[in-house]
């Protein structure tokens, strides 16, 4: 292998599985392979729904024994969920999930101290029940938080374990809601209005600052040969999926598709206005001083649960038969909170229709093709939306993580929207979360350079949008109840 081609580590965790993926970068080149994929199970205990994050480490233990020897290692994860460390730096019981019902009824606690207004102004961060600083005022009574000397996000968990160093990496701390988008740096006065202690927190770290180095006994076990680096990456996944977009110039939307639907713009700067924060969108940090505004969007969970209830069947099957089911026939809103627990979703998704007055999709191929034309529908609106609330035109919306593999709703996308789709790299997470660790190791250049590097390496398909939006438009109003 060339001396300038390096190899990094990519542990990519996602809500339903984790991966290890391995990197090969050089000047003019990018190569990624799978190491080692395994599930990642959340467990139901009598006090609510836990990440089994024990069996996360191992596998990413695994993952890097598989790997072999690699000139560095990055992790990304889901956000908003945290770790508890005791004095001694010991995990106090097994992460909480976000799908959990602990927050239920928190934020008008929150709001009643600091408005909704008010709150969106100072941290720009959309509503969503299980926020950080929502799940944190939910356990303000706990013996466990009452312990605790350090909270760690997922991904800063892992990357403790894994090195003995602390720190909290900004772009998943940006989903907290106790980042001031505007200055990157905590929102002091909300945290001290809510009662939120910030030094829990370990210091702010960047993507491509240096987070310490594998541990002895972490060497030993995965048989890598030491000193290995670990580095901070754009630790939310969506920021490492974002720095994968495929983009040339500023006027593209991207959609990063997988469990959710991240639907939105980047920008140079937040935007904070009440119009923003009624059309719920959130303003995340990215790479090099951007800012990730998007809308959170149900996504491919919906299918995934159907998928699910119905035994597993074959996908590629199921798919072909809904693409000639009749079109945009049912419509639901896949950003509704009703569609987050798990369980039921097809009877949820009939009985949505059925209050709404619209045709009851009855087979799985009718119910796929209810949850498709819903999540282009989705996407059309959140990719309109966000144009209009940034003053911020795009010409194309590329289509980045598993949903590419969505043949369908990839084409639906670019009809609901009126413009191409680019769809790809479908590893965008981990793809971004390699080029950073190039990048701080003197490869990949700058975020455009990263991107040019995509563009000529990795396999995209484009998609034109079909006919006109008209019935799109209609269906829109249609669930608008107009």
């Amino acid at each position: 292998m060339s001396a300038t081609v390096k190899s990094y580590a990519a542990v990519d965790l996602g809500a339903s599985s984790g991966r290890v993926m391995v990197g090969r970068v050089g000047p003019d080149s990018l190569e990624l392979s799978e190491a080692h994929r395994f599930p990642n199970r959340p467990v139901r205990v009598p006090e609510g729904l836990r990440w089994d994050v024990l069996g996360l480490y191992a596998g990413v233990l695994d993952g890097l024994r598989a790997a072999g020897q690699v000139d560095s290692v990055g992790i990304d994860s889901w956000a908003v969920d945290y770790g508890l460390l005791d004095a001694d730096g010991a995990l106090l019981g097994n992460p909480v999930h976000y799908r959990d019902s602990r927050t239920k009824g928190v934020a008008e606690k929150v709001w009643a101290t600091v408005p909704a207004a008010e709150l969106y102004a100072a941290t720009g961060l959309q509503y969503a029940p299980f926020n950080t600083l929502y799940q944190l005022t939910a356990a303000r009574s706990t013996a466990q938080l009452a312990r605790a000397r350090r909270l760690l996000l997922m991904p800063d968990l892992l990357t403790y374990w894994l090195t003995g160093e602390q720190g909290t990496e900004l772009t998943n701390a940006s989903t907290t809601q106790l980042i001031d988008p505007r200055t990157r740096d905590w929102a002091y006065g909300i945290a001290a209005r809510l009662g939120i202690d910030l030094d829990l927190f370990a210091p702010l770290r960047h993507p491509g600052d240096p987070a310490g180095l594998l541990r002895g006994e972490v060497l030993e076990e995965t048989g890598l040969a030491g000193p290995v680096p670990v580095t901070a990456v754009g630790s939310h996944d969506t920021a490492s999926a974002v720095a994968a977009v495929p983009a040339s110039g500023e006027r593209f939307a991207y959609i990063c598709t997988g469990t959710w639907s991240l639907a939105g713009l980047e920008l140079d700067a937040p935007v904070l206005t009440e119009e923003s924060r009624a059309a719920n969108f959130t303003n995340e940090l990215g790479l090099d001083g951007t800012v990730r505004y998007l809308r959170n969007i149900m996504g491919l969970w919906l299918l995934q649960e159907c998928v699910r209830a119905w035994g597993e069947p074959d996908l590629g099957a199921l798919l072909l038969e809904a693409s000639r089911a009749p079109a945009l026939r049912s419509v639901v809103d896949a950003g509704d909170a009703a569609f987050l627990a798990p369980g039921r979703m097809p009877e949820r998704i009939a009985e949505a229709c059925r209050v709404s007055g619209q045709p009851v999709p009855e087979s799985p191929a009718e119910v796929t093709r209810c949850i498709l034309d819903s999540l282009a529908l989705a996407h059309r609106k959140a990719v309109q939306d966000a144009q209009r609330l940034a003053g911020h035109a795009v010409d194309v919306v590329h289509v980045v993580g598993g949903g590419t593999r969505n043949a369908l709703l990839c084409q639906l996308t670019a009809d609901a929207c009126g413009l191409p789709v680019v769809s790809g790299p479908t590893e965008a997470a981990a793809l971004g979360n390699v080029l950073v660790q190039a990048r701080a190791h003197g490869l990949a250049g700058d975020l455009a350079g990263m991107r040019r590097l995509l563009v000529n390496t990795q396999p995209l398909t484009r998609y034109e949008p079909r006919g006109g939006t008209e019935r799109w438009h209609a269906a829109q109003a249609r669930l608008a109840g107009e």
